[in-house]
């Protein structure tokens, strides 16, 4: 086992200003697509609330080893509000802080928030420059409006699964938050759109409709489009590609598996000159990306030979040598140990007063002029209640009565 490579330390500074310092950021989402949303606004300086339930966020209570990891990861640049929107002295809490905010961000199922008395007319009509982002399932309309919007559901309904896996086995799910990360991502995106939009006058708030099924969908590219001109649904491949090929997992001598990919011509020649099959290329049955993909099973017979008389060492050098497009399958210990996440600080090293210190992924995307900023930790359930309201000009003893009904529960 090689010596751990230490993450880059990182240390909270509350003072440090970000470009999106002075946007106002209301979460009221639960578990991963509100908060993957509001963590891409934080990290770049955004004041973001999180509003929870006297339950906390759900995201707290998925622990691994009885640690929040989740929470740690995705609650960070965040300040926690605790408010029993049951209760009238809550809810017009929120309402002042809705006064001087600039996103609002909620995952209920849709018509909820209308049944609170909170929906994007009543929230408008309070501030008119608010972007509301609305995260469920399927969307705010249509048959599926209604149902429970979870990603594993559009994950399956997507599409996705059943191009994930092998033909001769089940659909494969994701084993992680797959569409809620990528929903967050396209929500974040949006909402710097909406802002955008909003400063240079072209509208003032407006509500934003995501779904969790549509960015999903998106990941399929053009499947529709070729469904349409082919009148065909892709198989499942397992690691391999029905766009082009070689392209596939291959198990070496020391079994470790390395990756390869070789969609563009001349990388596929590379391959199989080192392979020692310089004769395929001119060979009719793989002179071509899409022969090769017609004859994938010939194609992986005579790369994947060669890989197993291989270590990966071996291979990945002689591969890297040629020119070939080939890289390792790591573990996450392998990829927490390779000196180029290091250097490049792909993981970052984070205080945290209850674990000590937590290794997380570093701020994306990177800005050479305007980057992220590393202001707090995830904060405890409530632990910024009576500073924030405080802000919104409540006076002590509302605070007190709020956070009184919210702890009764």
């Amino acid at each position: 086992m090689s010596k751990p490579i230490h993450p880059i330390a990182i240390h909270f500074d509350v003072t440090a200003k970000g470009p999106l310092d002075g946007v106002r950021v209301l979460d009221l989402s639960r578990l991963v697509a509100g908060n993957m949303l509001s963590l891409q606004l934080g990290d770049f300086g955004a004041d973001v609330i999180k509003i929870e339930p006297p339950s906390g966020d759900p995201l707290r209570d998925w622990r691994e080893d009885g640690k929040p990891l989740f929470w740690k990861t995705y609650g960070r640049n965040k300040r926690s509000v605790l408010l029993n929107l049951r209760q009238d002295a809550a809810k017009e809490a929120l309402l002042r802080l809705v006064d001087t905010a600039d996103v609002f961000v909620e995952n209920y199922r849709p018509g909820t928030l209308e049944q609170m008395a909170l929906g994007p007319d009543v929230l408008h009509a309070r501030n008119p420059r608010l972007i509301i982002v609305r995260i469920s399932g399927f969307g705010q309309t249509g048959p599926y409006a209604h149902l429970p919007g979870f990603g594993t559901l559009v994950e399956a309904m997507s599409g996705f699964a059943s191009r994930n896996g092998f033909a001769d086995r089940e659909p494969v799910l994701p084993p992680l938050a797959l569409a809620d990360m990528i929903a967050g991502v396209y929500g974040a995106s949006a909402t710097a759109v909406a802002l955008l939009a909003r400063d240079r006058g072209l509208a003032e708030g407006q509500v934003i409709d995501l779904s969790l099924l549509e960015p999903m969908f998106s990941v399929l590219g053009p499947e529709a489009a070729i469904y349409r001109a082919t009148g065909k649904v892709k198989e499942r491949v397992g690691s391999a590609s029905n766009t082009s090929a070689p392209r596939n997992v291959y198990r070496c001598a020391d079994g470790k598996y390395v990756a390869l990919s070789g969609s563009m011509q001349v990388v596929a020649k590379r391959i199989f000159e080192v392979i020692g099959r310089p004769g395929m290329i001119a060979d009719p049955r793989f002179d071509t990306n899409s022969h090769r993909v017609e004859n994938r099973a010939l194609v992986d017979e005579a790369v994947g030979a060669w890989f197993a008389i291989k270590s990966r060492d071996e291979a990945l050098a002689a591969m890297r040598e040629a020119g070939a497009t080939v890289g390792p399958v790591y573990a996450i210990d392998d990829a927490v140990n390779d000196p180029h996440f290091r250097e490049r600080g792909i993981i970052v090293e984070v205080e945290d007063a209850e674990l000590g210190s937590l290794p997380v992924h570093n701020i994306l995307p990177r800005l050479s002029a305007t980057p992220g900023v590393w202001r707090r930790p995830a904060p405890g359930l409530g632990e910024h209640t009576a500073a924030v309201l405080s802000e919104a000009g409540i006076d002590a003893a509302h605070i007190a009565e709020i956070l009184a009904e919210a702890e009764a529960q």
